[in-house]
């Protein structure tokens, strides 16, 4: 017990201290995770720690989070990306292999070694890359998706690796087996196929898959409602992380990857009325593997092994990054990733994953590999993988910026002029849009969006390609003889600069300005703007006052309830916005806090009173 505290103890205060400053420094939660792992590892040797088998413990992380990428998807999303997960996917792990194979030949491996090498590291890590994407935002982006059709095809592609790899054994090697690379794990583990026909484990096989699908069709549902009518919420919490490790030990035992199953099983439950509750009691476990996971990474380089050639791995472990680099943005401009969506999927990739150190343990004890060789491949997995962060950091940094820089220079020429400009034809600025067309004027319309400019051609709709807070395109749409200036866009920031700017040098312009939230209104009304609209607001009145029908009111009392409130909040608003300093956070600005507290029992008071008044009228029904 006091080992297993100790252990504990040490990686939760190696994590909580380097992933905050990691993540202040703009570096990530996972490169700071890899970082704490690298710091604890003389610690751990001490310790004598076997990191291999907590790493395969914390492996499991990664199959909770397959199992919530599952849930994201509907079957109907997951059909309309086969063209990509089978030709990007297909594709990276096919031309990556025969790219690393005939390196390594080069360098005097035969063929069979070669050829196990490339296997081994065409794989990418799942862990990394998913959890990077989701804490910039990017999963959603061109970039982002195919990123994750590869690493699906990856995960499946483990399968037939792990039947293929045995067949290559060397004899010269047979003494070998067993040994290296962290040991094999796999021994002595039962299996459901172990001494089956071909056939028949591929039967067993498909009635394991079938089981997953019709589990979570059929039995999930009586499960959960069962468990929930004991009110426990731990209760709930044991039944989801019963039905993750179910599932994994199922696919274990018919030599299935754990994540395919559990990602399959998400899949299924992803229109399920329980998919929220199941991700929010499964996603802290996924969080801490995960984190585990990485500081295992970390922990486990051989530094020793570095310094005895640090050129050569540390060549190698560059080589082999950038050869996967190449090989997908080959594939992404064979499949027209464009722009900085490229180069997010081209780095994004472009290294060895946590299924390698798999691979390479199943290597050694199936004599294809020779110890040596093995853990070199490891150190290589190992680096490439503390590296990726950094790629990410300098796609951030470097890359995207310039991408959009590269953009802007093939910014639209307009030629025409009106006294109404829109920035930005989203949600917001296609609807203002369509009301000032309908109404007889024709704004320019300004967007940065290509695929919504595509989309507007569809229908007929003109707008320009170009960025709105750049002077000159300001200049060029002809702000200066402009009467109204419309901010639709949705990044606070810019809105926010776009304002001080035109303020500053066109004062005589109306401006009309989306704002995203309270503090935002806040920042506009200090920079300038006395036309701001939030974004969520009006429909936020709308159902207040829906509600209040809903009640048994009529609209007339509903409407001049939420007038009342809308006259009050605004009041409320100019008085707060007098004592609001952009340049301290909300919580820090004391004067204002003081104000708001010292008017909010007048404001409170007033609005109740008026509001009882209209309400306690006599209930009419409009006719």
């Amino acid at each position: 017990m006091t080992d297993f505290l100790l252990l504990a103890f040490i990686f939760l205060v190696a994590g909580i201290a380097a992933v905050p400053i990691a993540s202040r420094l703009g570096l990530g939660s996972v490169l700071g995770y890899l970082i704490a792992g690298i710091a604890i590892s003389p610690l751990l040797a001490f310790l004598q720690v076997d990191i291999i088998a907590i790493q395969h413990f914390a492996e499991f992380g990664v199959v909770m989070m397959l199992f919530l990428v599952g849930l994201e998807l509907e079957p109907k999303l997951l059909w309309s990306m086969r063209g990509r997960l089978l030709g990007l996917g297909g594709g990276q792990v096919g031309l990556t292999t025969l790219v690393v194979m005939g390196a390594a030949m080069v360098l005097g491996q035969v063929w069979s070694v070669a050829l196990a090498i490339g296997l081994v590291l065409a794989l990418s890590s799942t862990a990394i890359v998913l959890q990077t994407l989701g804490e910039k935002g990017l999963m959603k982006s061109d970039g982002g998706q195919s990123s994750f059709s590869v690493l699906l095809f990856q995960d499946i592609a483990v399968i037939p690796m792990l039947a293929l790899i045995p067949l290559l054994a060397l004899p010269e090697l047979a003494g070998a087996m067993g040994h290296g690379a962290g040991g094999d794990h796999s021994g002595g583990s039962f299996s459901l196929v172990e001494h089956l026909p071909a056939w028949g484990a591929a039967l067993v096989t498909l009635g394991a898959i079938g089981a997953v699908i019709a589990i979570g069709y059929y039995l999930t549902g009586p499960v959960f409602r069962f468990v929930s009518a004991a009110n426990l919420r731990e209760l709930f919490v044991a039944a989801a992380l019963m039905f993750v490790i179910g599932i994994a030990l199922l696919m274990s035992l018919v030599g299935l990857s754990p994540a395919l199953g559990t990602f399959l099983a998400g899949v299924v439950l992803a229109t399920s009325e329980y998919r929220h509750e199941l991700e929010a009691d499964i996603a802290p476990f996924k969080g801490l593997l995960l984190g585990l996971f990485f500081m295992t990474v970390g922990a486990g380089i051989n530094f020793g092994l570095l310094m005895d050639g640090p050129m050569a791995i540390i060549g190698l472990t560059l080589g082999l990054m950038a050869a996967k680099a190449a090989v997908l943005y080959c594939l992404a401009v064979a499949f027209k990733i464009t722009g900085s969506d490229r180069w997010l999927f081209s780095l994004g990739l472009a290294h060895a994953g946590e299924f390698g150190f798999v691979l390479l343990s199943l290597t050694v004890s199936s004599a294809v590999l020779p110890v040596e060789l093995a853990d070199r491949l490891l150190l290589i997995v190992a680096l490439s993988m503390l590296l990726t962060p950094l790629l990410f950091i300098l796609y951030d940094k470097v890359i995207a910026p310039r991408m959009l820089r590269a953009e802007a220079r093939a910014m639209d020429t307009i030629e025409e002029r009106c006294e109404i400009i829109i920035a930005g034809h989203g949600r917001v600025g296609g609807i203002v849009s369509r009301i000032l067309r309908a109404s007889g004027w024709s704004p320019t319309v300004i967007d940065f969006s290509s695929k919504q400019l595509e989309m507007l051609k569809r229908f007929n709709t003109h707008a320009y390609f170009g960025d709105a807070t750049r002077p000159d395109m300001l200049e060029a749409a002809g702000i200066g003889e402009a009467k109204l200036f419309v901010i639709a866009i949705d990044q606070k920031d810019q809105t926010t600069q776009l304002v001080r700017h035109i303020t500053k040098h066109y004062p005589h312009v109306h401006i009309l300005a989306r704002a995203v939230d309270r503090e935002h209104v806040y920042d506009l009304y200090y920079a300038g703007c006395r036309d701001i609209i939030r974004e969520t607001y009006d429909s936020s009145l709308r159902m207040g006052r829906s509600a209040i029908e809903a009640m048994g009111y009529s609209r007339d009392q509903a409407e001049r309830v939420v007038g009342s409130f809308n006259a009050m909040d605004r009041e409320v608003m100019l008085e707060a916005a007098q004592h609001y300093d952009p340049a301290l956070p909300t919580m820090e600005n004391e004067t204002y806090i003081a104000e708001i507290n010292r008017r909010r029992s007048d404001w409170e008071g007033q609005l109740q009173s008026r509001l009882a008044a209209i309400l306690a009228e006599p209930k009419g029904v409009e006719g």
